[in-house]
């Protein structure tokens, strides 16, 4: 019986169906035919879901690469979510470049991509320093005489949409790298370009320029007229800045030219200081400041010295500054009995606590005193005081005894939060350098311009 059922089943559906297959010329079979068919668009079209975001991100990266410098490592992929922001060319003995980039990814995400980016390329990683709270991760890597230090870094977002979290943040990618040095060599006579050559654009002078400009004494008095950019500083700082400049102290490092100053060129304000130009800074400050003084004076170190750090070997050019700041004690290294500090990570941004222990020593010309938590949050009002390191803690109060004349309250004026793993830029750094000494007995950058006219 239900043999039978199933059996005039299947004779209904084919009874059904033959006539419309049998009728594919006619409308019906058509129409039917159409409706079962695929979408020609469909078939058409190739793009794989989420295909277009990555095709943007792609062309974001491609025309990011564009820009950047000829030098630019080629196995450094910009990162694919990232916009690039601006682009410093070489700078200091070292030719550094530096690009700096903003993504709204995660910095956690951000560094596993370069480290991994690093290895696939066999980049040898010399040094990688992993994040803290409200601090960044740094990555160092060599390769074939190139160097390439990646810090990644959490920014909070100044203006915020209104459908925007409050304590949204940007990460900042900073990738600064030193290409390989290559000799110059000046080009022969028979290579220059010779009147009748699509390359002759002009009489040649085989004479070198007379340096009419360099043979011309600026007054003192005029120097800080050439920062160009003071104004971009905040308004409380340019006085501090100004007069710096006069006593020469803001320079760069460059072994070919004597005179080189930082006014001779923009000044860069905003920027944030490596750990390196602080203590070059540091050590001119200080030594200007006591010019007829020289007990106060702090002196270099000799490049024939065993190098505290294993970082800073005798041959960088700022060995001479850094090591002498550890042999006078100013900087933590295992002379002064500090075990764990191997490393001085010469380029990695100052941060503000790191500021008060190298400036204060110098201010007091003693130990620091003894502090503890509830005694500074005191004094300061900090709310962050629980993050403050305990020797950091012991400068602040040190610098408070200061008065006035503190360093907190002339670099950071008025706050409540001292964010003590904050990077410092190059104008707090200098505001810091403007006053040597206490309350009661100092000198500042306008006194010492005074004696050294």
């Amino acid at each position: 019986m239900l043999h039978s059922r199933i059996s005039i089943v299947y004779l209904f559906w084919a009874v059904t169906i033959t006539p419309l297959i049998a009728c594919t010329d006619s409308s019906i079979g058509t129409n039917l035919e159409k409706s079962l068919a695929p979408d020609p668009n469909l078939q058409e079209n190739t793009t794989v879901f989420g295909a277009k975001n990555l095709s943007a991100r792609q062309n974001e990266s491609t025309k990011s690469r564009t820009n950047l410098p000829a030098d630019f490592p080629e196995d450094i992929p910009p990162y694919p979510n990232a916009k690039l922001q601006e682009v410093k060319p070489a700078q200091g003995r070292e030719n550094q470049v530096t690009t700096q980039w903003l993504s709204k990814d995660p910095s956690n995400i951000i560094t596993n991509f370069y480290r991994q980016q690093l290895k696939n390329n066999k980049w040898q990683i010399v040094n990688e320093e992993q994040p803290t709270e409200n601090f960044q991760s740094v990555l160092s890597a060599k390769r074939s005489g190139v160097e390439v230090n990646i810090s990644i870094q959490p920014r909070r977002v100044s203006n915020t949409s209104p459908n925007q979290s409050q304590t949204s943040r940007d990460t900042e990618i900073i990738i600064a790298y030193i290409a390989s040095q290559k000799t110059n060599t000046p080009p022969k006579q028979g290579n220059l370009p010779q009147p009748g050559k699509p390359e002759f654009i002009g009489p040649i002078s085989l004479k070198e320029p007379t340096p009419q400009a360099a043979n011309k004494s600026t007054p003192a008095n005029n120097l800080s007229s050439n920062i160009g950019d003071k104004n971009q500083a905040p308004q409380q700082l340019r006085q501090y800045l100004q007069d710096l400049a006069v006593l020469g102290i803001l320079t760069e490092p460059n072994n070919n030219n004597k005179n080189n100053s930082t006014t001779d060129k923009q000044f860069q304000p905003n920027r944030i200081i490596t750990r390196r130009e602080y203590t070059r800074w540091l050590l001119a400050a200080n030594n200007a400041m006591y010019a007829n003084n020289p007990a106060k004076q702090i002196r270099l170190a000799s490049p024939s010295e065993r190098a505290v750090f294993k970082d800073l070997p005798s041959q960088d050019p700022d060995f001479p500054t850094i090591q002498g700041l550890a042999e006078a004690g100013l900087i933590p290294s295992s002379l002064s009995g500090d075990s764990k500090a191997v490393l001085f990570r010469p380029d990695r941004p100052l941060t503000r606590e790191q500021l008060l222990l190298w400036k204060i020593p110098l201010d007091i010309r003693q130990g620091l005193p003894n502090a503890d938590l509830n005694l500074v949050k005191q004094i300061w009002g900090f709310q962050d005081v629980g993050k403050i390191a305990p020797k950091a803690l012991r400068a602040l109060l040190a610098d408070h005894q200061n008065g006035e004349k503190s360093n907190v309250r002339r670099v950071f004026g008025y706050t409540t939060l001292f964010q003590p793993k904050k990077a410092v830029t190059r104008a707090e750094a200098a505001a810091s350098l403007w006053y040597f000494g206490t309350e009661g007995e100092g000198i500042s950058a306008v006194e010492a311009a005074k004696l050294k006219n």
